[in-house]
């Protein structure tokens, strides 16, 4: 059977969501590891996946585009990304909880932009690398996993090369704050199309992008598969639909 949907931004964050809170991995490390969720968006969608409570989105986001500008949310309201170890809240903080990162544990980043390759590009407002300044070089030393939840409105030719025409003091003008780029090649990308393969085990196919009235940043997508499984992911489609947009609190 085959079949084409339309998501909007929120709705593929959503769907998302929904699927990285199946990935076998990271209910490991919710039940018996570590699981930091780092601030984002979508990453807000995840951790009510996960974790079954309402998070405000806007306040969950640290770097934003926003407005048309390239922005951080208020550093005073802003949410803690979620520390867990063994299903708790870790005490000290996700910056603690990182240090003891061990194979089998879960690092979950937001993106801003991604390739067909896979690559992921994170950008930097901060002069020291913020996020990924701080976890990269410890998920790579010890085999940590990194999933990054993202969704094909942040679909780019090339991450490699948008990173060469990145930096903070490199840059001469800027809409908001100045960026620097930050590639990240390894880790578990999980799109629409990983998503409803993991919900529904359905192959999907990004097919258009864009659209008006609301459907701005919209994603279309053909599924194909059995029947029961399109229908199922249809299903999942439908439930999702008319998920509210992200605006500031």
């Amino acid at each position: 059977m085959t079949a084409i949907v339309v998501l909007t931004s929120t709705e593929s964050k959503r769907l998302i969501a929904l699927a990285v809170a199946q990935i076998p991995e990271v209910q490991h490390a919710l039940a018996s590891g570590r699981l930091i969720i780092g601030n984002g968006t979508t990453n807000a969608f995840v951790a009510e996946a996960l974790l079954g409570n309402t998070v405000p989105k806007w306040r969950y986001a640290a770097g934003v585009i926003a407005g048309g500008r390239l922005d951080v949310t208020d550093n005073d309201t802003r949410f803690a990304p979620f520390a867990l170890k063994q299903g708790e809240p870790f005490d000290g903080g996700w910056v603690a909880l990182l240090q003891e990162f061990e194979r089998g544990d879960v690092f979950i980043k937001g993106g801003n932009a991604v390739d067909a390759d896979g690559n992921v590009g994170v950008l930097l407002a901060s002069n020291v690398g913020g996020t990924v300044g701080q976890m990269l070089g410890i998920t790579a030393a010890r085999g940590a996993r990194v999933v990054i939840p993202i969704g094909l409105e942040k679909l780019i030719p090339d991450v490699i090369e948008a990173a060469r025409h990145c930096g903070i003091d490199r840059l001469d003008s800027a809409d908001g704050l100045p960026v620097g780029m930050a590639v990240l090649t390894d880790a578990e990308v999980v799109t629409e199309i990983e998503a409803f393969e993991i919900l529904a085990g359905v192959y999907a196919w990004h097919v258009a992008s864009g659209g008006i009235d609301g459907s701005e940043g919209a994603v279309t997508l053909a599924l194909e598969g059995p029947q029961s499984s399109v229908r199922q992911a249809l299903e999942i489609a439908e439930s999702i639909s008319g998920e509210p947009p992200v605006t500031r609190d």
